[in-house]
């Protein structure tokens, strides 16, 4: 398990599969808020704390059943 401290401002979101879904802007409660340069919306999405698998090499790994939100990062996939 990992400490939600360490998650940081500017720290690569990316799939279970290492694709890119976002970029951390804050860390809100047991969310994670990404920048809105990441969403083709221009809003802000957050992502459950639950959702992460682990943190490394500065990148944060979304589980394999992660909720993502839809239309984010450039190749993400999009859970289901």
């Amino acid at each position: 398990m990992f400490e939600k401290i360490r998650i940081k401002e500017h720290m690569e979101v990316v799939n279970s599969e290492g694709l890119h879904v976002g970029t951390v802007d804050a860390l809100q409660d047991d969310k994670i808020k990404l920048t809105k340069s990441d969403s083709m919306d221009d809003m802000h999405h957050f992502l459950m704390i639950d959702d992460v698998e682990e943190i490394t090499d500065n990148r944060v790994v979304l589980t394999k059943d992660a909720r993502i939100p839809t239309g984010l990062g450039n190749k993400a996939e999009m859970a289901s």
